[in-house]
C-alpha cells in the first residue's frame, strides 16, 4: 500500500523490549529511489541521539497506532554505529552498519535490495548475498547517493522548458519501501493541483539549487495525473485492476 512519507513522521518505532523513539526523517536513494533507512530520534533515552533504523528490520506495522515494529533490542540499538545524521552518510558508514546487525549489502545486486525486491530478501538470499557482501567489502565504495527527505521536501521543479511547481511529498510502497510518486505542488506556478510524476522522469537533483530537473515539458507535468490523497490513489488503482 502507498504511503505519505510526511504523515509516516512521528511514528512510534517499537523494538521487542521497549520504545526506542520516534520517525524523525527518511534517507532516500535517488538513483534507485528506494528508502534506505528511518531516521529516529530517541528523545531523552538516548539524550536525544539519532539513529538509523532499516527496512529490513520492520515488521508488522500498526498503522492504525502510528507504530512500526523492530526485531531489535535496544541494546543493539544503543550500541550501533553512532552516525551523525546532519552530515552525508557515506558508503563506509553504511557498510560499517550493516555489519554491526549483520544484514547483506543493499548494493550487491541488481534488485532494489540486493538479489530482491523488498528489504525482507537481504536476510534470505543465503550464502550467495554472503559471497556478494564479501566480494563488496574488498571493492572500491560506490559514491553515495542517500538523501534527506526532510532536506529535499521544497525544492523545485525544473522541467525541460521552465519551473513548474516544488516537491510536496513522497509516496512510498510499505511493502517494498520503493518510492513510487513524487507529489508536486504546482498551485504557485499556474493555479493548478498537485500532480504526480514518476521517479523514472527525474534526470538530476541539483542540491546546491534545490531543484529537481525532470524530462518532462511544463505541459506534461500540468497534464500530469492530480493527486488528492494516497486512500484515493489506491482506490482508482485497484478499480483499474477490476476493469
Amino acid at each position: 500500500m502507498l504511503r505519505n512519507v510526511k504523515h509516516l513522521r512521528g511514528y512510534a518505532i517499537r523494538a521487542t523490549d521497549g520504545n526506542i523513539g520516534k520517525v524523525d526523517d527518511f534517507y532516500f536513494d535517488d538513483q534507485d529511489w528506494g528508502i534506505r533507512y528511518l531516521v529516529v530520534d530517541t528523545g531523552s533515552w538516548l539524550s536525544g541521539r539519532k539513529v538509523l533504523i532499516s527496512p529490513v528490520s520492520l515488521g508488522h506495522a500498526g498503522w492504525m497506532g502510528r507504530q512500526l515494529p523492530v526485531s531489535l533490542t535496544r541494546a543493539q540499538v544503543e550500541h550501533s554505529p553512532d552516525i551523525d545524521t546532519r552530515k552525508p552518510v557515506s558508503r563506509q558508514q553504511e557498510a560499517r552498519y550493516a555489519g554491526y546487525y549483520g544484514y547483506p549489502f543493499y548494493w550487491s545486486g541488481a534488485g532494489l535490495w540486493g538479489m530482491g525486491a523488498y528489504p525482507g530478501s537481504l536476510t534470505t538470499q543465503g550464502q550467495v548475498e554472503q559471497d556478494l557482501k564479501a566480494h563488496a567489502a574488498h571493492a572500491a565504495p560506490d559514491d553515495c547517493h542517500l538523501r534527506s527527505s526532510n532536506a529535499v521536501f521544497g525544492h523545485y521543479l525544473a522541467a525541460t522548458d521552465g519551473e513548474i511547481g516544488h516537491l510536496e511529498d513522497l509516496l512510498v510502497d510499505d511493502h517494498t519501501w520503493a518510492i513510487r510518486y513524487l507529489v508536486v505542488n504546482t498551485s504557485n506556478w499556474w493555479s493548478g493541483p498537485r500532480v504526480l510524476i514518476t521517479p523514472e522522469s527525474v534526470r538530476d537533483v541539483s542540491w546546491s539549487e534545490a531543484q529537481i530537473c525532470v524530462a518532462l515539458s511544463r505541459q506534461a507535468v500540468k497534464t500530469a495525473p492530480s493527486y488528492e490523497s494516497a486512500a484515493q490513489l489506491e482506490s482508482q488503482r485497484e478499480q483499474a485492476v477490476r476493469m
